[in-house]
């Protein structure tokens, strides 16, 4: 296969699309009309390019504002004798900032991948802004944007082509408002935008999709693993992100297995185990359950501890009576919540270590 490149941007989309749809399997899913899907492959990036608001055919429409923003039921996913997605049940309110935990293998990236509409789903509903994802592709992808954990950038285009294409198939050209904060991201992720994207590291792949998609519009960001091969400092910048996509009323699936990096920028979680879910809710409610390790040290040197729910701590402490020289209060941490749900995989002595 052979793309001639053009400088002429809005061209360069209609080439790469026709000379991707004519390879068949290579790099383009097909199944939907009215949306360019381009999936990672030696010939094009590894994200979802969203649909253009001139396509048309059945995929297009206009799709009405929701309070879920995206909502799975008994989903199921199977490949061959493997079941990747075993009744999942997902739930995610429009403007939440909303955390997909689990390990690998676990089932994260095959749900966005059902999410995005670039596979079909076994058995089950997904509905993402309203619509199927599926049937509807193209107005979903006309109002999200998608950024995965490996980035492949197409390898003769600068970092500033490759943004401008990403951003152009939206469709509608940028305002001033929004090229003034494309050229605030790339300040932020100190990113050259002259380099062409063989040239790039993994880091610097990684900001390519970032700022295209922060960059963006869009209502809901499925982000996978966003921060790959990013450095301390260029996390940072991206929770930064985070939390003004919270403030602006967007909403965000934030797929990773940084738990501190989920703990921080994320109002609610699910963990997934095995294809389903098996806990979900806000941080607070998830403590709340699990309890409050409470450490208490009386004035004869003797150490109490309990576990137990945080309304129960202030009766609890009653009880010791004056003698308490030192207290220290705990909710478990994220990581503590998460490990609970895999305690029975861990090797015997670690589960003792943490016990």
């Amino acid at each position: 296969m052979r793309v001639e490149v053009t400088t002429d941007l809005q061209e360069l989309t209609g080439v790469m699309g026709d000379a991707l749809a004519d390879s068949g399997d290579q790099g383009v899913s097909q199944h939907r009309p009215g949306s360019l899907l381009l999936r990672g492959s030696a010939a094009g990036p590894h994200w979802c390019a969203r649909a253009r608001q001139a396509q048309t055919g059945p995929s297009r429409g206009i799709l009405e504002k929701v309070d879920i923003a995206i909502e799975t039921s008994r989903l199921t996913k199977t490949f061959g004798q493997v079941r990747a997605l075993n009744g999942l049940d997902l739930r995610v309110r429009t403007g939440e900032v909303h955390g997909f935990l689990g390990p690998n293998g676990a089932g994260k990236s095959t749900t966005l991948r059902i999410l995005l509409g670039l596979i079909r789903a076994t058995s089950g509903q997904a509905r993402v802004l309203g619509a199927d994802p599926w049937s509807q592709s193209g107005a979903v992808h006309a109002r999200l944007a998608y950024v995965p954990g490996d980035v492949v950038l197409w390898p003769n285009l600068t970092g500033g082509e490759i943004i401008d294409l990403l951003t152009s198939l939206r469709g509608t050209p940028p305002s001033a408002d929004a090229r003034a904060h494309r050229e605030r991201l790339v300040r932020d992720f100190d990113l050259d935008l002259t380099k062409k994207g063989r040239a790039y590291s993994k880091g610097n792949r990684q900001k390519v999709a970032l700022i295209a998609a922060l960059a963006s519009d869009a209502e809901l960001f499925l982000l996978d693993e966003p921060t790959a091969g990013l450095d301390p400092l260029m996390e940072q910048v991206f929770q930064a992100e985070l939390v003004r996509l919270r403030a602006e009323g967007r909403t965000v699936l934030l797929s990773s297995h940084i738990l501190s990096e989920v703990e921080r920028a994320c109002e609610s979680v699910s963990i997934v185990r095995a294809g389903a879910i098996v806990e979900t809710g806000t941080l607070a409610d998830l403590r709340a359950l699990t309890g409050t390790h409470v450490r208490a040290t009386l004035s004869d040197g003797q150490v109490r501890e309990a576990t137990m729910p945080a309304a129960e701590v202030a009766a609890w402490v009653a009880g010791l009576g004056a003698s308490v020289a030192a207290l220290t209060a705990a909710p478990p941490t994220l990581e503590e919540l998460f490990l609970a749900r895999y305690a029975d995989e861990l090797p015997a002595d670690l589960t003792r270590e943490r016990s």
